[in-house]
């Protein structure tokens, strides 16, 4: 079984559109001068889920994230990264042709 959603808001990001607290206002409320804050720990109850997820992606300043995202998985790792020399896979001018980049 999967965990629960959770969330965070940035306050320092929140520029005031009070989108979240339209979408699920039991999460979110806004201040007098309409920024959000978060209503409790940021625990996102599974029947809330969808408006919670509505209102993080309808934030014009991506002012909420999910904790605990998953990240893409990288099926290899980059070329030359594991042996433990990353010297030697600089982008230098010698090696230019190889890597695609130009003056």
């Amino acid at each position: 079984m999967s965990e629960g959603m959770r969330i965070r808001l940035d306050r320092t990001v929140c520029d005031g559109f009070g989108i979240c607290a339209k979408h699920a206002p039991g999460y979110f409320s806004l201040d007098d001068w309409g920024y959000a804050s978060l209503t409790g720990d940021g625990t996102v109850a599974e029947p809330d889920r969808d408006a919670v997820m509505n209102a993080l992606l309808d934030c014009p300043v991506h002012a909420i994230t999910e904790i605990g995202e998953r990240s893409p998985h990288l099926a290899s790792p980059p070329s030359g990264t594991a042996d433990g020399a990353p010297a030697e896979n600089l982008k230098i001018e010698a090696n230019e042709a190889e890597w695609g980049f130009t003056r």
